[in-house]
């Protein structure tokens, strides 16, 4: 599926929005509320946070690898398999954060500088051809989600 330049935008804007989000509903949220599970099952905005970051370092790090390098074969990666490789959960939520806004705006600044022909270089994981769109797009729809998710739990 081909982006048109309204689409590149309109994810770019998400991606960005995300930071402003999370700011904005725990600007005012101390760190036990930030760790407390609403539910017996259910993820506390930290845990939210950690898997976002999760997610951001799998999927970052793969739009990085198209950009780097066009129609390439990718190792599959699972953010719920890296993420037990990190410290994410036990970090504070504000530390883990500060890290998501660094990478995100690190992140917004390659995905910025590209040409709009950038958005379909490509690579193929797990026999599947995804591009720098399609990975940009499925990250900020997850991310909008848990957006959603991380207002609840401190509410």
């Amino acid at each position: 599926m081909k982006a048109t330049p309204a689409e590149v935008q309109e994810y770019l804007e998400l991606l960005d929005k995300t930071i402003h989000r999370i700011t904005s509903i725990t600007k005012q949220v101390d760190e036990a509320r930030l760790k407390a599970k609403p539910g017996k099952d259910e993820w506390s905005a930290n845990d939210i946070l950690a898997h976002l970051r999760s997610c951001a370092d799998v999927w970052g790090d793969q739009i990085e690898k198209m950009v780097a390098k066009d129609k390439q074969k990718l190792p599959y990666a699972h953010p719920r398999q890296w993420i037990k490789k990190t410290n994410y959960r036990e970090l504070s939520f504000h530390e883990s954060f500060r890290a998501f806004k660094a990478q995100r705006r690190k992140l917004l600044k390659i995905l910025k500088g590209l040409s709009f022909d950038d958005w379909e270089r490509s690579a193929t994981i797990k026999g599947r051809e995804h591009t720098v769109f399609t990975h940009v797009r499925r990250m900020a729809r997850h991310e909008d989600v848990h957006c959603d998710e991380i207002e609840a739990a401190v509410k």
